[in-house]
């Protein structure tokens, strides 16, 4: 195939990267609307939890069915029909009028974004050759950087401009010009030997992971010893020990079994979905934290993120020379180390405690997490065969997404629970949720450090037990 002209080139990095912001502004962006959509709608706390996970559990469970289909069908084409369901449905959000219609629309515009997470890094690889590539995708990964950043204070902004909706008609225009973009400098490409698609693992997948955040969200409806509770959790452990023994036998496998042999990639794989749960528990509870418990505005919310980002940002572009010098083992290790730091200290914040004991914890997560988020993609994506690198890197998205979807579960009932059943409009109850929830996010993240540090590092061996 012959090469494209760089005119093509930055076109189609332009809108990988616009595609990449779009997704990952979602998950943040949302996060900042929470309370106006609460009081507007009148939504449950769990009701409140779905509205986040139902965008983040369809993504991670249907990316690797994403990457799969555009393998085969052509990348292009997926990405683009990922895209226009993708803004089809940030609009439909916009113009929900109760909680299961905004929890539904957030399902399929998460279908979109599934659609388009696993290619946007193919179709850069097929557009730059060997000798640019890793300049185009370092840029790449800095959109997706800034999307996240960007996101509470966009989100901030136009609700106070105009309502929570804003920040789902936003995606309109961009989905538009991505769109444009994408028409004009793409360029159609597929792998001829793709693999065949596995219908019944993606199903079994789907079911498994949806029943379990399900059950764990519910909790704040019934006892986690509640015949709901149990009934729903043993039903996704039997779904998804149906997945893993049809993944053994299946002729095309959704995961080749064989990523489970590298010891590195394993950990990996690990560390990022410890390191998602406690950052969704994070963003959940501190945005509720600024606007129920202080009063703070939506811009005000936005702003107060700030200090998290602005060290995600400092540090990523220095990330490579940081792992060249210190090594890609103990930068993760680090990194967890100081994100679950910093999430401990928010972990004790009252109403009147002092903004720059929580400006100091957010910027140690902010850290933690710039240092943490790029040496393990390169550590586990080092050690996965080239052939499986499509499918590791979706796995490596999915353990993101799922832990996003997990973390609300998890620590959105453990917060329930603290708070004797229910926050709404007590503000002491709020704050025991917030403690408990945060502490187990953040000691679970300085838990994991060690692992992080021993499982990355270079051994002697190559593969982890079978």
């Amino acid at each position: 195939m012959p090469e494209l002209d760089d005119r093509r080139r930055r076109l189609t990095l332009v809108a990988t990267c616009l595609a990449q912001g779009m997704i990952l502004l979602d998950v943040t962006i949302v996060n900042v609307a929470l309370p106006s959509i609460q009081h507007e709608l009148d939504v449950t706390p769990g009701g409140l939890e779905w509205v986040v996970n139902a965008y983040v559990l369809a993504l991670a469970a249907l990316v690797l069915v994403g990457g799969t289909l555009g393998d085969r069908y052509g990348r292009r084409k997926v990405f683009l029909a990922g895209l226009a369901q993708f803004t089809v449905f940030s609009a439909a959000c916009a113009l929900a009028t109760d909680d299961p219609q905004l929890i539904a629309f957030r399902a399929l515009q998460g279908v979109g974004a599934a659609l388009m997470a696993p290619l946007a890094l193919s179709i850069l690889v097929d557009a730059y050759p060997p000798e640019r590539r890793t300049g185009a995708i370092g840029i790449w990964a800095s959109a997706a950087s800034i999307g996240v950043g960007l996101g509470p204070v966009v989100g901030g902004a136009l609700i106070e401009l105009f309502d929570w909706s804003a920040i789902f008609w936003v995606n309109v225009p961009l989905g538009l010009a991505a769109a444009a973009l994408t028409f004009a400098g793409v360029r159609e490409s597929r792998d001829p030997e793709a693999r065949r698609l596995d219908p019944l693992g993606a199903a079994l997948a789907a079911a498994g992971t949806f029943l379990l955040t399900y059950a764990l969200i519910e909790t704040n409806q019934h006892a986690w010893t509640s015949l709901a509770t149990l009934g729903m959790l043993a039903a996704a452990a039997v779904v998804l020990t149906a997945f893993v023994a049809w993944q053994r036998r299946a002729p095309a496998p959704m995961i080749e079994p064989s990523l489970f042999h590298h010891r590195r990639f394993v950990v990996g794989v690990l560390v990022f979905g410890v390191a998602y749960v406690a950052l969704a528990g994070t963003f959940f509870f501190m945005t509720l934290y600024f606007q129920d418990a202080r009063g703070w505005s939506a811009l005000e919310t936005g702003i107060a993120w700030i200090p998290m980002n602005l060290p995600f940002l400092i540090v990523t572009p220095f990330a490579g020379r940081i792992a060249a010098r210190f090594g890609g083992a103990r930068m993760s290790g680090a990194g967890m180390l100081i994100g679950g730091a910093g999430t401990c200290m928010l972990a004790v914040v009252e109403v009147d405690t002092p903004y720059p004991w929580i400006c100091a914890g957010l910027m140690l997560v902010g850290l933690g997490y710039g240092l943490m988020v790029p040496a393990v993609s390169s550590v586990a994506m080092g050690s996965v065969p080239t052939a499986n690198a499509g499918v590791g890197s979706g796995m490596l998205t999915a353990a993101r997404q799922l832990g996003t979807a997990l973390g609300l579960a998890v620590l959105g009932s453990i917060g329930i629970a603290a708070a004797g059943g229910s926050w709404t409009g007590d503000t002491a109850a709020f704050l025991d949720g917030l403690h408990a929830a945060l502490l187990t996010g953040g000691l679970a993240m300085v838990a994991t450090a060690p692992a992080a540090l021993v499982g990355l590092a270079p051994g002697a061996r190559a593969h982890a037990p079978a």
